[in-house]
């Protein structure tokens, strides 16, 4: 009976010190193992059009267009669907996005994705209730079409960011999303992405806060080689087995940090539901975990 009560309260405990810690994650080529637009071109023999048109015209129109010739082939949603349930993912990613769920971390996605492959993909692998917000470009059905529209409407206004392209820039994103952090209590933020338009977000972190870079990948080398504009710790991984170990890593190192636990502090490991947790043996338990007299 008591030590069931210790178990509960341990956990309740854990999960409260996770309360203050944001994760964002990027989609394409960091959640899954590719651009979500370019599998569904690929899959769909479309590639080698897209590429010949884009010089002339933005990515963002340039997909919705492509959805339309998809529509007039005789293409469904459901097809579109099939193709989106194949799209590669590293075998530790949901393992990873639900460890940190159950810490009690509020996860979120920004990505210049569509909403809809997002959405789909996420669904197919059971996670996509882990995320409490998805910041992406919009879609709609249209007579059984996918209607993809940008998340910023450049034609009425710019973003003015000339880091980002024209349809999202992250970083306003980002400045959103830490006002309302602010408002609501929260702390710190983790940021996970590998392209050059997880740059602009990356420099918007701060004091305290972290940023993971893929490594290999263009983010990583902007990140590098602009260190001294970069206030966020850098913790790079390379494939989803090292963004599991990394960002647990660093929400661990987040439970020691809140409660003031320094590098000698011994631990023991508490095999909660969500997994082991680590917690201070040389300190004494909060009241919530105090042993009955």
């Amino acid at each position: 009976m008591i030590s069931q009560l210790i178990y509960h309260n341990i956990c309740f405990w854990c999960i409260q010190k996770m309360a203050g810690i944001v994760v964002i994650f990027d989609f394409d080529s960091t959640i899954i193992e590719c651009d979500s637009d370019n599998w569904v071109l690929d899959e769909t023999g479309l590639t080698e059009k897209f590429y010949q048109l884009l010089p002339s015209t933005h990515w963002n129109p340039l997909m919705d267009k492509m959805m339309n010739e998809l529509h007039s082939q005789g293409k469904t949603i459901q097809d579109i669907v099939q193709i989106l349930s194949r799209t590669p993912m590293h075998p530790r990613i949901v393992p990873a996005i639900e460890a940190a769920y159950s810490l009690g971390c509020d996860l979120k996605i920004v990505s210049d994705a569509n909403i809809f492959f997002i959405e789909t993909i996420l669904k197919h692998h059971g996670v996509w209730n882990c995320f409490s917000d998805v910041i992406a470009n919009p879609i709609h059905v249209n007579e059984g079409r996918l209607n993809i529209c940008p998340y910023h409407d450049y034609l009425k206004s710019s973003h003015g960011c000339n880091l980002c392209p024209p349809n999202m820039c992250k970083g306003l994103v980002i400045e959103r999303i830490q006002n309302s952090l602010a408002a609501a209590g929260k702390k710190k933020l983790i940021y996970l992405g590998d392209g050059n338009g997880d740059f602009c977000p990356s420099l918007r972190l701060k004091d305290g806060d972290y940023v993971m870079p893929r490594k290999d990948f263009p983010l990583c080398d902007l990140v590098s080689k602009n260190s001294n504009k970069i206030k966020a710790e850098v913790h790079g991984w390379r494939d989803g087995k090292e963004l599991e170990h990394v960002l647990l890593h660093v929400i661990n190192k987040e439970i020691g940090e809140g409660n003031n636990i320094n590098n000698s502090t011994q631990k023991v490991s508490v095999d909660c539901k969500m997994g082991p947790i680590a917690i201070d043996t040389r300190q004494p338990l909060p009241k919530a975990l105090s042993v009955p007299q």
